[in-house]
């Protein structure tokens, strides 16, 4: 009995010491978190999209915690009023958000492209990709299963005729759709672009052709008309610089003059 009781007294000792250790570690070692981070977490509306540029919502507080730098607008789902509030609990003057939306590179329809195979797999982009880059005879164009409709919290996307199309009136800019697409065919662009290019091709412009009739050929005539820069191209496809086209007062020439009609003026649908 002597002994038992020996036994469980050295289990108590040890108990109370070994908790002792761990509440002086507790406070010795402790991080104090910041008091603004739950209230700026709790202004974020949760997407965790990355569209801030950061690791979803906790990434974005934390840093506007650290770093007195970070800006209070990249909230793009968010918007003005997410802005507005990030804005008052920082002590900084508010900042408007530049609203986007997300836009599919890609023109390549039923009507102007093919099937090079039959596909029997998993009905989703990334399994059809595994398979010589999909069933269309264009490697660069929408691969038409939706994996961007599956992560859309709008709704705002749809497949027409075999490629994805956005209702920008429904999105929020959340950019999980600009994830989700394994051709990489989804962009966030300002909510005001004036030129949009429809095709993501970067094949020399005979083979584009041969795979797609709407695709872009690198002729370089939209460069060659716009005075301002604002169209280059690269890699044989049209590429925009959208700061560049907003305000042109030639608005359209470039879309007028391109022989594939790839480039779209202020898509809107």
């Amino acid at each position: 009995m002597e002994q038992m009781m020996t036994a469980v007294i050295a289990v108590v000792v040890i108990g109370i010491v070994c908790a002792a250790v761990l509440v002086i570690a507790s406070k010795l070692m402790s991080v104090k978190e910041d008091e603004r981070f739950p209230k700026l977490r709790g202004c974020l509306p949760g997407a965790n999209c990355g569209a801030c540029g950061f690791a979803g919502c906790d990434g974005y507080a934390k840093a506007l915690c650290e770093d007195g730098s970070t800006p209070t607008n990249l909230c793009v789902p968010g918007g003005e009023e997410v802005s507005k509030n990030l804005s008052a609990l920082m002590g900084v003057e508010f900042s408007e958000v530049e609203r986007k939306f997300a836009y599919v590179h890609c023109s390549g329809d039923c009507a102007h492209t093919q099937d090079k195979v039959e596909y029997l797999g998993m009905k989703s982009c990334k399994g059809s990709k595994l398979l010589y880059g999909g069933k269309g005879s264009c490697v660069y164009g929408c691969l038409g299963y939706g994996d961007c409709i599956a992560v859309c919290p709008q709704e705002a996307i749809t497949i027409i005729d075999g490629v994805a199309v956005v209702n920008r009136e429904l999105c929020i800019g959340c950019g999980l759709c600009v994830k989700a697409c394994p051709n990489k065919l989804i962009q966030l662009v300002p909510d005001t672009p004036k030129v949009l290019v429809a095709c993501s091709n970067k094949d020399k412009g005979v083979q584009t052709r041969k795979a797609c009739t709407n695709g872009c050929f690198g002729c370089r005539k939209c460069e060659r008309t716009c005075q301002r820069g604002g169209v280059r191209v690269i890699d044989n496809l049209a590429s925009v610089d959208y700061e560049k086209c907003r305000d042109c007062p030639d608005l359209g020439i470039c879309s007028e003059n391109c022989p594939a009609k790839v480039l779209k003026i202020d898509v809107k649908i």
